[in-house]
């Protein structure tokens, strides 16, 4: 098992993460797959979502990128991606979250039987 670095995540920066996993995105998109893979429990409004991307740039686990998308509109989008740290971040997250769900199937199966 990976050694976890960082302390659990909180649910919206693992979300975040998560979104940029397979590929860079724009505020924009990661905003709107964080909703759909949260299920609607994270609706970020723009401040709280920029104030979230912040602070991963600031610990070093996305860099701004050029955006992979065609840009309809004559605004400049920033996109962002993992980075090396970023990945290993939320590699151990999952991790750290399919060893909890591994002890809580065994303990249900116990009490189960």
């Amino acid at each position: 098992m990976k050694q976890q670095t960082t302390s659990p995540l909180t649910e919206a920066t693992f979300f975040i993460l998560l979104s940029l996993s397979p590929a860079p995105k724009h505020g924009y998109a990661i905003m709107k797959e964080v909703k759909a893979l949260s299920m609607g429990r994270i609706n970020f409004s723009t401040g709280t979502l920029y104030g979230a991307i912040r602070r991963l740039l600031e610990q070093g686990w996305i860099k701004r990128v050029a955006d992979p998308e065609p840009n309809p509109t004559d605004r400049e989008r920033k996109a962002y991606t993992l980075t090396d740290k970023g990945r290993r971040v939320v590699d151990a997250e999952v991790e750290r979250l399919r060893s909890l769900l591994s002890t809580a199937e065994q303990r249900t199966s116990e009490s189960a039987s």
